[in-house]
């Protein structure tokens, strides 16, 4: 009985190891085709992470250096918010808080306020205004009146200057993110005018310090105005196929609801916290402006042409990814095209650079880097608002 035992139990094994001799031969012989695409993949992998990996330590090296150091005046600065909430409060959120790195005293108020009651009661230095459109004129007027100095930072040049054109008559300062309508605000009356574009506030947009769970190749942020209607229209699907993600209103004007499951994202507004993720967690942003002659939605009768980067440019800049946006004159003062940003004239040219910056990451890689450098060099809130005291007060 023992051997007969011992007898089958060495079948056994021997015919198991004909089995296994069997499926490795079947695996060695297809080694060939498999074996390369095994390693192509795990290399690829490899330089994926590697790459990635390599990209988030260097901007972290960059947003771990200590910023610029403004003096501290000891001035009191009353700021009163747009007053139309979100998302202004953002902004207002992110100069507050810059403010109070500058100056000695800072307070908040906004428009529901009775500000020129406060400013009686406080005595500020410098009452500043954002936008300006919920905040009556003749609280300016009454503040004036006591002699306390008053600004207004314009946040939407050149888009509604005709309600803008009379109220900055009532202010001392005049501060607009568009260099076009500076000499607009001049002929109509005012002294000082002073160009100051929006900049990136590294509290909100930076980068994401590990690699996002979704990672993206494309991402458009923005409403659907109808120039980036037209403007998308013809290469859309290219645009998808590459993996553009969109998030932002009025969408509806270009898609049938359900198109591009899981890519569009529509009536939805992000708040500064997910916009810099959903630009970080990308390889390529794109920035395309609103135009300044679109009469549906603006109030520029004057039909001031504008010049300037909007806002995002700065903030997608701050948040770690390539930036493809349409040319404004005004811009490579900014970033240097081709250096610290990437630009685009026509739909053709943008899914040709689309292309090639998918498909060379290094290049990529080191634009994404001199972008966030300079960011951070020139164009925070802290930059802006120094520079904005600095015209009041030297």
């Amino acid at each position: 009985m023992v051997n007969h035992y011992r007898l089958t139990g060495t079948a056994r094994r021997a015919g198991r190891r004909t089995a296994s001799r069997t499926a490795v031969e079947a695996t060695l012989a297809a080694a060939p085709a498999i074996a390369p695409a095994r390693k192509n993949g795990r290399n690829a992998g490899f330089q994926d992470g590697f790459d990635e990996g390599y990209l988030r330590g260097r901007m972290d090296v960059l947003t771990g250096r200590p910023g610029t150091l403004f003096p501290l005046r000891q001035i009191h600065v009353m700021y009163v918010s747009s007053g139309k909430g979100y998302p202004y409060s953002p902004v207002d959120e992110g100069i507050i808080e810059t403010l109070r790195s500058l100056a000695g005293v800072v307070t908040a108020t906004d428009p529901s306020q009775s500000v020129a009651q406060q400013a009686a009661e406080k005595r500020p230095d410098l009452v500043l205004v954002l936008d300006g459109l919920y905040f009556p004129a003749d609280q300016v007027d009454s503040i004036r009146s006591m002699g306390i100095k008053t600004a207004l930072w314009l946040t939407d040049d050149p888009y509604y200057t005709d309600m803008t054109g009379d109220l900055v008559l009532h202010y001392d300062y005049i501060f607009t993110l568009e260099l076009n309508c500076v000499e607009f605000y001049r002929q109509r009356g005012c002294a000082q005018v002073h160009y100051l574009p929006f900049a990136a506030y590294p509290g909100h947009y930076r980068p994401l310090r590990e690699r996002a769970e979704n990672s993206r190749n494309l991402s458009f942020v923005g409403s659907a105005f109808w120039n980036r209607v037209e403007f998308f229209q013809p290469i859309i699907h290219d645009l998808m196929d590459r993996g553009l993600h969109i998030n932002g209103y009025w969408w509806e004007r270009m898609f049938e609801p359900g198109t591009y499951p899981g890519q569009v994202e529509p009536d939805k507004w992000m708040g500064p916290k997910d916009t810099a993720g959903t630009y970080s967690s990308s390889k390529i942003a794109i920035n395309l402006h609103r135009a300044y002659n679109d009469t549906s939605v603006n109030n520029n009768s004057a039909m001031i042409e504008a010049a300037s980067p909007n806002p995002r440019t700065f903030e997608i800049s701050a948040s770690g990814t390539l930036q493809l946006v349409d040319c404004r004159s005004d811009l490579a003062r900014f970033y240097t095209p081709g250096v610290e940003i990437e630009t685009f004239g026509s739909p053709s040219e943008l899914i040709e650079k689309v292309d090639f910056y998918l498909s060379h990451e290094k290049e990529r890689r080191e634009i994404v880097l001199r972008a966030l450098d300079r960011t951070l060099r020139e164009h925070t809130y802290a930059h802006r608002l120094n520079e904005l005291l600095t015209h009041i007060f030297g």
